[in-house]
């Protein structure tokens, strides 16, 4: 059927689409066409995908059942192409957020940040409480700064934690690479900083870990690789690794992540399967899984991983704790792995909004990392007014909110009820016209930009070296032509649009992260 009936829709002008609840836009469910393979099918199917003749073929039945030429490729489509999600700037002084110096140091912005935390979070720890309690990043200041414990005491008892949790029965997978010498060097001057009355910041000795997509001497950067780091080596630290170093933190390793970013279940055929800390016969998701499960499992108040497609928000999901992907161009992208440019970006992982706060406060800029893209300025909410963010309106798209599993449905919309009734929180219904087709426009984005970074590498390496569902999806990534990465430009300047009208209404747009649990009750190492 595929084969036959790919004539491309023509779609109305999108200042012509209703974005009412009542609008008659159609949902479009998500219905993803491919055969769910294992073991020596994987590996049949990724040879019959490499051939030159039978590939191009296979991979024309599957883009075509897929709706990718109907419905983008040969899609007629009035609007520009916009190739970088870039908004015009609207500034709008609002008495509930601190706007930032642009002359602030990291440090400085650090400060700011703690600044408008709530009273609260001031709260004592008992640090000799056997039961498990996730430290957060103020908790750890305050404990080194009334030395009721030191930076190089946590850092021992963290080696000794991964340690552990790397060997049998736990095998947790939980980093590629740590470097114990470098830990406890980082740890003991963060001591000495205490011991002489001179912390860098709240984050001085705080353990952070790093996806290893983003470069952090002394380590390797292999995105997930047994390859990459030999063809391009890491000679210096990211940006956000250097602001992060800048307030004191103490960098604790390269957590493991799905091959190349290309997966979402942080299964790694090199270095091992992540496991869920609070079940580790599931997996935690990807591709940033290391990050969030280090966090899930109170190793780390907080980590970065790198976001293109939900790869951070996808393994914080199913981790159950805090992921943050910033705005484009507010946290600078140089010594990250350039994998998609336009729609991934580093990304924080954490135990709370507050920690995800202060650590987005330590690695953002005030001058667009971008050069095509226009920022804001800098602001923090200031939660602790006596009524911290008040009178919120989310945009809820019912068709879309609702298209996931009964359980998940039920508990997300228990917490829109609880925020109604506890802060005044107010929900609006809309339409989001046409997500099934940003999710293809986004997939055919990120194909393209991602086969054609790693183009000068693959031509130099054997497909061997690559695990197996990273050759099919290089595959199919290769398929992605011109002519489809510009439509799907244009269904970003649609999107654009449509989103901006609903946010000129409201404040944020809700809907699950996740539609489904993962129910695996193995994991394949």
């Amino acid at each position: 059927m595929g084969l036959v009936n790919s004539r491309g829709v023509a779609y109305k002008p999108a200042k012509d689409v209703d974005l009412s609840p009542t609008s008659s836009e159609f949902y479009l469910t998500a219905n993803v066409k491919a055969p769910r393979m294992v073991g020596i099918v994987v590996k049949i199917f990724a040879w019959v995908l490499e051939m030159r003749i039978l590939g191009k073929l296979l991979l024309y039945v599957l883009k075509a059942n897929n709706l990718i030429y109907k419905l983008i490729g040969n899609a007629e489509i009035e609007e520009s192409p916009v190739f970088v999600p870039s908004h015009p700037v609207e500034e709008k002084e609002n008495e509930e957020v601190k706007y930032i110096g642009v002359a602030l140091s990291e440090t400085e912005q650090v400060q700011e940040a703690v600044s408008c935390l709530p009273s609260w979070s001031d709260r004592e720890v008992d640090s000799l409480n056997p039961s498990f309690h996730r430290w957060t990043i103020m908790d750890y200041s305050r404990a080194y700064r009334s030395r009721k414990i030191t930076p190089l005491t946590v850092a021992e008892r963290f080696i000794a934690a991964v340690s552990e949790s790397s060997k049998p029965p736990l095998n947790m997978s939980f980093f590629i690479n740590y470097n114990v010498e470098d830990i406890l060097k980082q740890a003991a001057e963060s001591t000495n900083r205490y011991e002489h009355g001179q912390p860098l910041s709240v984050l001085d000795g705080v353990p952070i870990a790093v996806k290893d997509e983003i470069d952090c001497l002394p380590y390797p950067t292999t995105g997930g690789t047994s390859w990459l780091h030999k063809l391009r080596p890491c000679t210096s630290d990211a940006s956000c690794i250097q602001y992060l170093r800048l307030c004191g933190a103490l960098i604790v390793g390269k957590t493991n992540m799905h091959e190349l970013g290309i997966g979402t279940s942080g299964i790694n055929p090199y270095h091992g399967s992540t496991r869920n800390p609070y079940n580790t016969s599931r997996i935690c998701g990807g591709s940033s899984s290391g990050s969030a499960a280090v966090v899930a499992a109170g190793l780390c108040p907080a980590a970065l991983g790198v976001d293109g497609g939900g790869s951070v928000r996808i393994p914080a999901s199913l981790c159950g704790v805090v992921g943050l992907k910033p705005t484009f161009g507010r946290v600078p992208h140089s010594g990250v792995l350039p994998l998609n440019w336009t729609v991934g970006m580093v990304g924080i992982l954490a135990g709370t909004i507050e920690d995800a706060f202060i650590v987005y406060a330590a690695i953002s800029s005030k001058i667009p990392s971008h050069q095509n893209a226009t920022l804001p300025k800098l602001c923090f909410p200031l939660l602790n007014s006596s009524r911290p963010i008040p009178s919120v309106t989310m945009a809820k798209y019912g068709e879309w909110f609702n298209d996931c599993s009964d359980d998940i449905r039920i508990c997300c919309s228990n917490a829109l009820d609880k925020l109604q009734k506890h802060h005044g929180w107010k929900t609006v219904e809309v339409t989001i016209p046409e997500i099934e087709v940003m999710r293809l426009a986004h997939y055919s984005t990120i194909a393209s930009e991602c086969s054609t970074s790693l183009s000068s590498y693959l031509e130099k390496l054997d497909s061997s070296q690559l695990g197996w569902d990273a050759r099919v999806a290089l595959a199919v990534y290769g398929s992605f032509g011109s002519k489809e990465y510009i439509k799907a430009q244009k269904i970003r300047n649609r999107q654009m649009y449509f989103h901006r009208k609903i946010l000129a209404h409201a404040d944020v747009i809700v809907s699950p992260t996740t539609g489904v649990r993962v129910n695996l009750d193995t994991i394949e190492v």
